[in-house]
């Protein structure tokens, strides 16, 4: 029976590490990303839509990035929702295309970058504790009712360790690279 716990548990840590990284890939680095403007939602006549729904997003230069509205009468919701965003970029509209010039990252901004990163890592470690914990409850529970014997159920909860610890180091390592490439100049 925990091993079902432990079945249930890995995934939903995965699933942790993951969306910390697609947390991630919408941080500034220097260099122009699609990432970076895609989750930004539009008032598109009255409805909340994501970005890259309306328009076409791409990288032209590795200073630059180039939406292409497929709806010429959203560009002006686009330059309201995008100055509204915490990206931190100043939208130029021309004509039928919207510009979004990157410019080199000042020192301050890379430290208040970082401070994001490592407080988005703290955020998905509490969350990989919090599912650790809830399941070291239930292996326990299943000891005291006498589904698992001392043993197995100490043997289940070094395998849920194990695991824990494999999600942890997938946060520091990712949360190393973004901070790396945050960093680099």
């Amino acid at each position: 029976m925990s091993s079902q716990v432990l079945a249930t548990v890995e995934p939903k840590m995965q699933r942790a590490v993951e969306v910390m990284e697609r947390d991630f890939s919408g941080l500034r680095t220097g260099r122009a990303s699609t990432a970076l403007v895609e989750r930004i939602h539009v008032d598109y006549y009255g409805t909340q839509t994501p970005l890259n729904q309306l328009a076409g997003i791409s990288v032209p230069e590795p200073h630059q990035i180039l939406i292409q509205p497929w709806d010429r009468g959203v560009l002006g919701a686009i330059e309201k929702a995008i100055l509204k965003s915490d990206v931190g970029l100043t939208p130029n509209v021309d004509g039928t295309v919207v510009r979004l010039n990157i410019p080199p990252l000042t020192e301050e901004r890379r430290r208040d970058i970082v401070k994001q990163v490592h407080r988005r890592m703290e955020e998905a470690r509490v969350e990989i504790r919090n599912l650790r914990r809830d399941a070291a409850d239930a292996i326990k529970k299943e000891e005291r009712d006498g589904v698992l014997g001392t043993d197995e159920a100490h043997r289940e909860l070094e395998n849920l360790q194990r695991i824990t610890d494999a999600s942890i180091a997938a946060v520091d390592k990712a949360g190393h690279h973004k901070e790396q490439e945050v960093l680099e100049v």
